[in-house]
């Protein structure tokens, strides 16, 4: 299973195995990673699942669809790299993958 490392906005850092397959919301849920409050349950509907993808690993991820941009654009603070983690699935080659959540969720 790949290895995730979730950073806390307090620089505390969470490595986890994530299931392929799944997104990349679910797999810091099943963990128990602070900071993710996946509100709407992974249908890109709420932005509370707001992470920012390390600058090393951006440009291997997809581009974002048009409902993820929307719910990103609302948010009041985006960041480079801002993506919401449910529109992420892990796949194999996200091994080491690196993501910093926000000080607070919208």
């Amino acid at each position: 299973m790949p290895q995730i490392t979730f950073i806390e906005f307090s620089d505390i850092s969470h490595c986890v195995e994530a299931e392929t397959g799944k997104s990349l919301m679910q797999a810091a849920v099943d963990n128990g990673i602070p900071g993710i409050d996946a509100d709407c349950g992974g249908s890109c509907a709420c932005g509370t699942c707001h992470v920012i993808i390390d600058e090393a690993w951006r440009a291997r991820l997809p581009e974002p669809e048009e409902d993820e941009v929307a719910m990103i654009d609302m948010n009041p603070e985006p960041q480079p790299g801002s993506r919401l983690s449910c529109q992420l699935c892990v796949t194999e080659d996200l091994n080491g993958l690196v993501v910093r959540l926000p000080e607070f969720q919208m």
